[in-house]
């Protein structure tokens, strides 16, 4: 008797965790880009258009969070995720937690039940609720502030991760920053040309490392305004 519930609990655990591990294994930040970026807003900060299908996600979050009813802090989250699970596949306006002009706005959300499964859903409301909050509104805020005070070259070598090959005074993969301004300061159109094109064995020391093509991924007129920032390095 003792050996059955024991072969029992052990068959209940092993369930238990293979749950577990089937829930942990869903990435609710690519669930969320997969099934809500078409209607909702996903960026923090937050972007808003006119014609706009629902409310960014970062408003979806908050509001919830500061409606839901619970017994206490610690319950909300819980709380807010059961509600995300339900109202998605349920949606009502009894239900929702917006004014009546935004219900006149936007409409009760169409129901997703078939598609989105109760598993994703929760992995997409603990996403949702770890990642729009306040702390990390605010520092998307002040990085967004500090790369508005950059000169714009800058923020491209950002957006387009040049830094992760080259540095303004070090080399790393590739030559610096001031390396490459030292050399082709008078002629930028050779800098924007390895931008678009890529280039190999133009510098020693580099392992043969060969920069690789960017014609499919910057834009002419930011080639021109990076190579620009470059030569100034």
């Amino acid at each position: 008797m003792l050996y059955k519930l024991s072969l029992s609990l052990c068959v209940l655990i092993a369930l238990a965790g293979c749950n577990e591990k089937k829930h942990q294994n869903l990435d609710g930040k690519k669930l969320l880009e997969a099934k809500c970026s078409q209607c909702h807003n996903l960026d923090l900060p937050p972007k808003t258009f006119k014609d706009e299908k629902a409310p960014p996600m970062m408003a979806v979050a908050f509001h919830i969070k500061d409606f839901i009813k619970a017994s206490s802090e610690s319950d909300k989250i819980p709380k807010a995720i059961d509600f995300v699970k339900d109202y998605v596949v349920n949606p009502s306006a009894s239900k929702s937690f917006c004014d009546k002009k935004s219900l006149q706005s936007y409409g009760v959300m169409p129901s997703q039940k078939g598609k989105v499964t109760q598993d994703e859903l929760e992995a997409i409301a603990e996403y949702m609720f770890s990642h729009y909050t306040v702390e990390n509104l605010t520092a998307a805020q002040a990085l967004q502030n500090r790369l508005m005070k950059m000169p714009k070259g800058e923020r491209l070598a950002l957006k387009y991760n040049c830094l992760s090959c080259h540095k303004v005074q070090k080399d790393l993969v590739g030559p610096s920053f001031a390396k490459i301004a030292k050399r082709y300061a008078k002629d930028v159109n050779k800098i924007q040309s390895s931008i678009d094109s890529g280039s190999r064995e133009k510098w020693k020391g580099y392992h043969g490392a060969m920069m690789p093509s960017f014609a499919k991924k910057i834009s002419s007129s930011d080639q021109e305004i990076l190579a620009k920032w470059i030569a100034e390095q």
